[in-house]
């Protein structure tokens, strides 16, 4: 049996989570409690699970983490992973050919679009990413940052660019 979900629905099932997973008590430790690899940040009361260290060449200046939680299909295009980045991880420039919506539910991240300034993310804002627009996203310097990103994948998959310098980051 497939289960079907539109993106209204997927919006709603991650709030519904991030509503859930705020209302732990952050005195109590629990075991989603957990230590950045390098500079032992921790990034507390997860609402999805880290996932796998991400091991290609479209992420850099730190460890990146994904948890894939809907991949797309024929019924619902739409993909949607938890992303974990340390301190000074981000993304390549890229692109989506049908957008992204990305869901900052942690930390504090960057968001540029190309001949845009750099935009600080925090926690609880939302970012909708045009389609085809080259951008970048990831942690600020100083803190992790946890995204749900929200990718559409019915024109196409993601087109990565080129990386993004630390004078761009720095900016």
């Amino acid at each position: 049996m497939k289960i079907k979900f539109n993106i209204s629905e997927i919006i709603g099932i991650v709030g519904a989570a991030i509503i859930i997973g705020s209302c732990t008590n952050p005195s109590q430790p629990n075991s989603d409690q957990k230590q950045n690899s390098d500079n032992k940040q921790p990034v507390n009361d997860l609402v999805f699970e880290r996932g796998e260290k991400v091991n290609n060449s479209n992420f850099t200046g730190g460890n990146v983490w994904l948890k894939n939680l809907v991949d797309a299909d024929s019924i619902n295009q739409n993909a949607v992973g938890s992303v974990t980045f340390e301190p000074g991880a981000r993304t390549k420039w890229h692109a989506h050919p049908a957008g992204q919506i990305i869901l900052a539910i942690d930390g504090e991240g960057y968001y540029q679009e190309e001949g845009k300034n750099k935009v600080i993310v925090k926690k609880g804002e939302v970012m909708k990413c045009p389609s085809d627009v080259p951008h970048w996203h990831g942690a600020s310097a100083h803190s992790h940052f946890v995204q749900v990103a929200i990718t559409g994948r019915e024109k196409g998959e993601t087109v990565w660019l080129k990386e993004v310098t630390d004078e761009e980051y720095n900016k």
